[in-house]
């Protein structure tokens, strides 16, 4: 086991490193248990039982990026699922910076909640799941493989000409986060919902969103609610606030 510790922007970042475990999201909600506090990152090199959105498996062969962290949830932080939001733009923020793009450049969207996608294809996936009062944040980033037997496209930053090492991309990754956590903390969720509408999907863009009872909703994207929600302005004018669900770019 490998301790990386260094003083991050807010927190003191400590990254853990195994190189095989089940599933980093589950030993960190184990930890979360224990009363672990925030700061910690779990990384493995590979992962035997990773998971996606809705219980979905995610192959996590060597190379690429698995960890997880968590958040302790105080009263007065905003509400806790626009984590999810703070965990997209730390990292486009992280992302941008390996590929050199500049802020403006839309070849990498950020698509709702919380996947990046380049040119359309996705990079990333992140997962949140409650522990009492923790919220433990997972995130699975395609560093050097990407599976291609998916329903959708999907590509890596090696892919992209980016060759990065995920030991290095962790501790960018838990800088980064650290500074987003803090502004959420300290400002409210108004800088986060700004920097993620700048660099998400454009208003206006045809999406389409999946809900857990199987129906789906098809309209134009108009934004976010105060809360993080995803609006869609239906055909009728109607606007709908979608709180959960799969999201797919028309």
């Amino acid at each position: 086991m490998d301790h990386h510790r260094r003083q991050g922007a807010v927190l003191t970042v400590t990254i853990r490193t195994v190189a095989e475990t089940g599933s980093t999201n589950a030993d960190m909600l184990q930890l979360a248990r224990s009363g672990v506090g925030e700061g910690l990152w779990l990384r493995a090199e590979r992962q035997l039982g990773g998971r996606g959105r809705q219980g979905r498996a995610w192959v996590s062969p060597v190379g690429n990026f698995y960890g997880s962290t968590l958040v302790r949830v105080r009263a007065s932080d905003p509400p806790p699922a626009t984590l999810a939001l703070v965990a997209a733009v730390t990292l486009d923020e992280v992302v941008r910076a390996y590929l050199g793009l500049s802020g403006a450049d839309e070849a990498l969207l950020i698509k709702w909640p919380n996947d990046l996608l380049i040119a359309g294809a996705k990079l990333s996936g992140i997962l949140l799941e409650r522990a009492d009062d923790a919220v433990v944040l997972g995130i699975g980033v395609n560093l050097a493989h990407y599976p291609d037997d998916t329903d959708r496209a999907a590509t890596s930053l090696a892919a992209r000409g980016a060759g990065v090492d995920p030991a290095d991309f962790a501790q960018t990754l838990a800088e980064s986060y650290a500074r987003w956590l803090g502004l959420w903390r300290g400002q409210g969720l108004a800088p986060v919902r700004a920097r993620w509408i700048a660099r998400a999907h454009r208003p206006g863009t045809a999406l389409t969103a999946r809900l857990a009872d199987g129906t789906a909703v098809a309209g134009l994207f108009d934004g976010l609610g105060e809360d993080g929600a995803l609006i869609l302005r239906l055909a009728d004018g109607a606007a709908r606030v979608i709180h959960a669900g799969d999201v797919f770019l028309l």
